[in-house]
């Protein structure tokens, strides 16, 4: 009997479109930049356009515009785990996994086991793990009650993590309070060391009626309003790493998305377009 499993790889991670070139060199990245991945749950990519066409995000407009993806889970637990291993939310017409762009590629579970091109080979099971060793001080600043260190996996995935309840989705303030939080602790970061900083803002995740002047209940415009809060807060981040680290990589998008409604559907954790429809984008401060 033939051996084909040699040539499995190259069936199954053949791409179908033609090759993009890769965006950014993460081989230059890590070791020379911080690295942020800022996750802003549940942000719809339809909302966040609409916000960015109209100018109401100007510090995410800075850094280009949203790319459209396809979520790695449908909602908080499946998608993180998938983001942490290394998958983020990928293009949203790829037809196979080799359509993706791979900034982290997780070596120890398969994929041909080729490290593409400009992507960070890691070993481990997670981006966290692998940059750690390769002297890296992970921070994680949790939001939804996945991070609340409360029974949950993901606070122990990181050097350092951190959860109070003024971060919890219900409080106005919360992404505020993060903020405040992260500049005072990067006072006291030894400057000599890269950070790995995986920031889980929940204000846009219900409840998020209180952004909006006069509701009185979760909608699609509240959302929006939140998406604004959260848009003037990331300023304030932005700025004080700048100031206060120097060269850094910001990785930011979305889990999943959640519904108001559309086709009956409520919130999240179900497969409906919009939940599965998330917005990215890349780039350095």
């Amino acid at each position: 009997m033939n051996d084909h499993s040699s040539e499995v790889p190259l069936r199954l991670f053949a791409s179908t479109k033609q090759p993009k070139a890769p965006s950014v060199d993460m081989t230059k990245v890590v070791g020379t930049c911080d690295i942020l991945l800022v996750c802003l749950d549940t942000l719809r990519y339809d909302v966040a356009v609409r916000e960015e066409a109209a100018g109401t995000t100007p510090v995410l407009n800075q850094y280009g515009a949203w790319e459209k993806c396809q979520a790695p889970g449908n909602f908080t637990l499946p998608s993180h785990h998938a983001m942490f291993a290394g998958f983020l939310p990928c293009r949203y017409d790829a037809k196979t996994v080799a359509d993706r762009e791979l900034l982290f590629f997780p070596s120890s579970v398969g994929l041909g086991k080729k490290v593409p091109d400009n992507a960070y080979g890691f070993s481990g099971s997670t981006i966290m793990e692998g940059l750690s060793r390769d002297g890296y001080d992970t921070w994680c600043v949790g939001g939804v009650a996945f991070f609340d260190k409360l029974g949950s996996v993901f606070p122990g995935y990181f050097n350092k993590s951190y959860w109070n309840p003024s971060f919890a989705c219900p409080v106005k303030d919360s992404a505020k309070n993060q903020v405040d939080f992260l500049l005072k602790k990067l006072e006291t970061a030894n400057p000599a060391e890269k950070i790995f900083l995986y920031l889980n803002i929940d204000a846009i995740h219900y409840p998020n009626y209180f952004y909006l002047e006069g509701a009185s209940h979760d909608s699609i415009e509240s959302h929006a309003a939140a998406l604004r809060y959260t848009d003037a807060q990331l300023g304030r981040l932005f700025l004080g790493w700048k100031e206060k680290r120097g060269d850094t990589f910001v990785i930011c998008c979305s889990d999943h998305g959640t519904c108001y409604g559309e086709d009956g559907c409520q919130f999240h954790g179900i497969n409906h377009p919009i939940v599965n429809t998330v917005p990215y984008k890349h780039f350095f401060l």
